[in-house]
């Protein structure tokens, strides 16, 4: 039995896929690792189909037509045998030491037949030409190492979520929660770690820099001149949110605090990457994302309105956009992120 699938999408990766595969097979037996080759046209194919030879207790090349991260994903979790499931991307890595902690417990877990739906762990902003990275940690809204549910769940601070590189989710969560990530679309691990947290009843902390997430090449989706020429999949992503997940029906009213943070902070994003293009017409799309979420739900309109944030990006004129973009540029350094 699997203890963990780890699902690597891997699209035109060659040059760095080997870095994050060797991290992830000190696992042995206890994991199975689920390369996705996402219709590449490099030697991303012939390097899975190499690792699948050498490993073939362990690893499992899996070949498909391009279908975008969410699509890469999502054949991830269609083949995933283990109990629980990760999803770490071709060109990040992971911490040894933090990795066998974390086997550890979910084996305890599996053995002792006390199933955790979510085991969280820190990641670090592996940034290029840093040289001290941010990491992501939860220590002030997370009890450590104990099984907790969300009544025990502390206040995360502004910028502080649980990302696609902090969770491992429980496979039957992801299965009762029906996700299906839309293909040929970036953007689409805000919906990885929204849609199935509604369904998430326990959770496990474990205070370790686990997953190094490398950030800083040109082409990568959250460089921010790329993150504008994709806004599109961005404002599709931020919709989707709001259709998959009513919050009203979230049945505890500290997740549903958390999850309402979380979507306020995707939304705030999406608005500023808007309103960073400078142009009428994704300044048009900002308007319409804003009365799109106002007919979805007044309450949480009204709410994202009563934040700093929301009434920043909302600020009217030329004068509001430059305040707008001097408040992200802000943020954005406090957080690390771009």
């Amino acid at each position: 039995m699997k203890l963990l699938s780890i699902a690597v999408p891997c699209y035109n990766s060659q040059d760095y896929m080997r870095n994050c595969i060797e991290s992830l097979l000190p696992g042995g037996e206890l994991v199975e690792i689920l390369i996705v080759d996402d219709g590449s046209s490099d030697q991303t194919g012939i390097i899975a189909d190499e690792y699948a030879e050498r490993f073939p207790s362990i690893v499992r090349a899996i070949h498909q037509e391009n279908a975008g991260h969410g699509g890469a994903v999502n054949t991830g979790m269609r083949n995933a045998t283990g109990r629980y499931f990760k999803v770490v991307d071709s060109d990040d890595w992971v911490d040894l030491d933090s990795y066998m902690r974390i086997l550890e417990a979910i084996r305890i877990f599996v053995e002792e037949e006390s199933p955790v739906d979510l085991v969280v762990s820190n990641f670090v902003y592996e940034k290029q030409g840093n040289i001290i990275n941010m990491a992501m940690r939860y220590r002030n809204a997370l009890p450590v190492e104990q099984i907790i549910t969300w009544d025990e769940v502390k206040r995360f601070r502004k910028g502080q979520y649980m990302l696609m590189h902090s969770v491992i989710f429980r496979m039957d969560v992801l299965r009762e929660s029906g996700l299906k990530l839309p293909e040929h679309t970036f953007y689409v691990d805000n919906l990885f770690v929204y849609v199935p947290m509604q369904y998430v009843k326990t959770l496990y902390y474990i205070d370790a820099d686990f997953y190094r997430y490398f950030i800083g090449r040109d082409d990568q989706s959250v460089n921010e001149a790329v993150m504008i020429r994709r806004i599109d999949q961005q404002i599709k992503v931020n919709r989707l949110m709001f259709e998959q997940v009513d919050l009203e029906k979230v049945d505890n009213v500290r997740k549903r605090r958390y999850m309402l943070n979380y979507l306020e902070i995707v939304t705030i994003v999406t608005s500023i990457m808007l309103i960073r293009s400078g142009t009428i017409e994704n300044l048009k799309k900002k308007r319409e994302l804003w009365q799109f979420i106002k007919t979805k739900n007044k309450n949480i309109y009204s709410h994202f309105l009563r934040g700093f944030l929301g009434v920043t990006v909302n600020l009217p004129g030329r004068f509001g956009r430059i305040v707008s973009i001097a408040v992200y540029k802000v943020s954005r350094k406090v957080v690390g992120f771009n």
